[in-house]
């Protein structure tokens, strides 16, 4: 039996990927539409955190990892938030990490829930490795200009 009885590898099917543009102008228009940032509180403290203030949303902030592996809480975690929010099954909702890895697996467990508009922002927040294997040049929430903010 797994140590992570709730993670399951991807396996199934999501709505699809996205960049971080085309989530924004639906998030941007549609006030049932979600982001949810599966990244580490690490992450969000050192690299930043998506800002949806200007569209008057807030994202839902909820490690996909912890510093023991997979958080073995996360379908349940990501189920009471999103039903504490009221989402509705139908809406959008947009999962985001680092680089797409992380949310590609999300967006399917938010599938595997019933909720049948779950999308990866394949780039995430910091993007592609450029050749210099540094991320934040090529591709991601940051590159795109969206806003965001450091703590």
């Amino acid at each position: 039996m797994s140590k992570f009885p709730e993670y399951q590898p991807p396996t199934g099917a999501y709505a699809g990927d996205v960049t971080a543009r085309q989530a924004w102008e639906v998030l941007s228009a549609d006030q049932n539409a979600v982001l949810v940032d599966v990244r580490t509180q690490i992450e969000w403290t050192l690299i930043g955190k998506p800002d949806l203030s200007p569209i008057s949303l807030e994202p839902i902030y909820l490690q996909w990892v912890t510093m023991q592996g997979p958080n073995p809480n996360f379908v349940s975690e990501l189920q009471a938030a999103l039903e504490a929010r009221k989402v509705p099954k139908d809406a959008p909702v947009y999962f985001l990490c680092q680089s797409g890895g992380r949310s590609k697996i999300a967006a399917i467990q938010g599938t595997g829930l019933g909720y049948t508009a779950c999308y990866n922002i394949a780039e995430g927040f910091e993007g592609a490795l450029d050749e210099h294997r540094h991320r934040n040049s090529i591709s991601g929430w940051k590159v795109a200009g969206l806003p965001w903010t450091q703590t």
